[in-house]
């Protein structure tokens, strides 16, 4: 199977899959329960996720690993057992990915803490941290790691370094934009760039957010200022609480035009965030592998 990298040079436009988080609560999932404690709790239905991807024409799936830091998991029953969560949680990954021409992305989130002089995370511990997890994702059969919804510029770097120290794997580095096209620290798009471009990464881009509009413009934005891939990976809208559970209303035909349009304006991968289950997916795969003619301008999402 050709690597990220390859397919990328290659010109192919590739499909992330959705959401994990949301979509582990609709199976069931506890509220406050971390996604990474179903990896060794109920293996069976992290696979099942995954197959769902796969079979809606996903060509990368992202492990329950978002959450896998040692320092995120501090709090839950499995903190002790970080390395081996991120283990498992590749090798199932793997598993639903085995025998179809699927990659498999090692997902590394936020450790939920501010970086000094903002909090009390030092540069040493972030380092540390996402070098433990880099490697136990490494050593299980990942093809590449992916740093995703990052908002502050200093953790991200020192998670690059702690990653490349123990990691050759590609690399794919991903902001949230959840202030319009800024990140919550203030980042703007071309600042990301500038700091994060000449690190070494496969790929540049930006997950969750707000709007699918908002999106767009940080797209375009992006392919404006990036010389490298981009990955762009939004939520399925704002979510609305009823009850217990989040809801998300942007449909699968509606996310699929703008996943369309996202790759007329340079995204090399799209696929979904927060709320996007595998229909969002597949209505994705089949509008960019799909040829079709120039598009027109688009309304404004919901």
């Amino acid at each position: 199977m050709k690597s990220l990298p390859d397919r990328l040079t290659d010109g192919d436009v590739l499909v992330a899959d959705g959401a994990t988080g949301t979509n582990l609560q609709r199976m069931g999932l506890g509220l406050g329960v971390a996604p990474e404690e179903w990896v060794l709790d109920e293996p069976q239905r992290i696979v099942a996720l995954h197959r769902a991807f796969v079979e809606a024409g996903a060509d990368i799936v992202l492990t329950c690993t978002f959450g896998g830091t040692r320092i995120r998991m501090r709090d839950s029953k499995y903190a002790e057992r970080a390395p081996e969560v991120n283990r498992r949680a590749a090798r199932l990954a793997r598993r639903a990915a085995n025998g179809h021409n699927v990659l498999v992305a090692g997902s590394m989130g936020p450790t939920g803490m501010l970086m000094e002089p903002f909090g009390d995370l030092t540069p040493a511990q972030c380092v540390q941290t996402y070098a433990e997890q880099a490697e136990a994702l490494s050593d299980s059969g990942v093809d590449f790691l992916l740093l995703e919804t990052f908002f502050a510029l200093e953790e991200a770097l020192a998670a690059i370094q702690g990653v490349q120290q123990v990691s050759r794997l590609p690399l794919v580095v991903s902001f949230s934009f959840d202030q319009g096209t800024r990140t919550m620290m203030g980042l703007r798009v071309r600042e990301v760039v500038e700091a994060i471009e000449p690190l070494g990464v496969t790929a540049i881009g930006a997950n969750c957010g707000k709007t699918l509009d908002s999106m767009m413009q940080i797209v375009t934005e992006l392919s404006a200022d990036a010389h490298v891939p981009l990955w762009i990976k939004p939520n399925a809208g704002l979510p609305r609480m009823v009850g217990d559970v989040a809801e998300y209303d942007v449909t699968p035909a509606i996310m699929a035009e703008f996943a369309r349009r996202y790759v007329c304006a340079g995204a090399r991968v799209v696929g979904g965030c927060c709320g996007s289950t595998a229909e969002h997916v597949a209505a994705i795969a089949r509008a960019v592998k799909t040829p079709r003619s120039e598009p027109q301008p688009f309304e404004a999402s919901p």
